[in-house]
């Protein structure tokens, strides 16, 4: 048997493989289209300190090579998902990851207190959220900004601590440095690229929101990139994502440093998309006979 498990943080996952966060809801949705048990990790949509509308509509586009979205993150809030989708996911022999967002300090760390005694085994927080009180400035794009937070959430957080790093920074090293240097657990990268979409015919922006963030495959090679620079950069481990349909692109991942992979738009296109990686993985452990899966984390060569 190769040994596909692996580690963060202290969290063993039988696979390197989970879910992207606000591509799969909070695992229901998919439950009866993929074996959850079959994944390393499911990870939430994000959750926020009370219910978020998210933004008008239209708020999703399609673009060559992937598609624009402007959701909004939208989502119930806490109470409703302590009720509803931690119990349904403990069900499931796979780990649960939550998402956090939030306008403010505050709201991150209201929710990540509450989910301080909840049966959940690792917090993802999403700092490519607007601070509203800092004039809408990004919290992950400013150094000291995202250093600061991850402090705040860490000293109250009971589970281990994964930051989600926007790739809308001059230099995503410098954020990955910061987020460690507040005393994250890990980082994952990357989240959607800002783009826009603009109908011609009607001359008006596809979104209603003008602009949204881009996923899928033509931000791959940025994605890459951007895992393969931040593994040379700090010592904590990487989840990659961005453009991942299918097991060569998740080893790509590995192979620049990640420990483990998030797939996210390929879900829509294809819901088993998880569950075929899986498989993939282990068969190409198996054409190269690599036994552990750890022989492979950033094992490209120079």
């Amino acid at each position: 048997m190769r040994n596909l498990s692996v580690e963060l943080a202290g969290v063993t996952l039988k696979n390197p493989v989970m879910t992207a966060s606000g591509t799969f809801g909070s695992g229901a949705e998919f439950s009866e289209f993929v074996d959850l048990n079959k994944l390393g990790a499911v990870v939430t949509k994000g959750v926020a300190a009370v219910p978020w509308p998210g933004n008008p509509t239209p708020r999703i586009a399609e673009v060559y090579g992937g598609m624009l979205n402007a959701i909004g993150l939208q989502n119930p809030g806490y109470d409703v998902f302590a009720k509803r989708d931690i119990p349904f996911l403990q069900q499931f022999d796979t780990k649960i990851i939550v998402n956090v967002c939030g306008h403010t300090e505050e709201e991150y760390l209201e929710v990540v207190e509450k989910l301080s005694d909840a049966p959940v085994d690792m917090l993802e927080i999403n700092i490519s959220c607007p601070n509203v009180k800092a004039g809408g400035i990004t919290f992950g794009t400013v150094p000291h900004v995202a250093e600061d937070i991850t402090k705040k959430i860490k000293r109250i957080a009971k589970q281990p601590v994964i930051m989600k790093l926007t790739p809308n920074v001059t230099d995503i090293r410098e954020m990955a440095k910061a987020v460690e240097a507040g005393g994250a657990d890990a980082v994952s990268l990357i989240n959607t690229l800002t783009g826009m979409k603009i109908d011609i015919n009607r001359r008006t922006f596809a979104l209603a929101n003008k602009t949204g963030g881009m996923s899928g495959p033509a931000i791959k090679p940025v994605a890459v990139r951007m895992v393969y620079e931040t593994a040379q950069t700090v010592k904590i481990p990487i989840i990659g994502m961005g453009g991942i349909r299918n097991a060569d692109d998740a080893i790509e991942f590995i192979l620049a440093g990640a420990t483990a992979v998030s797939v996210g738009t390929a879900n829509f296109h294809d819901p088993k998309t998880t569950e075929k990686i899986v498989a993939g993985i282990e068969a190409y452990m198996e054409k190269y006979d690599v036994q552990d899966i750890r022989e492979l984390i950033g094992a490209v060569h120079e």
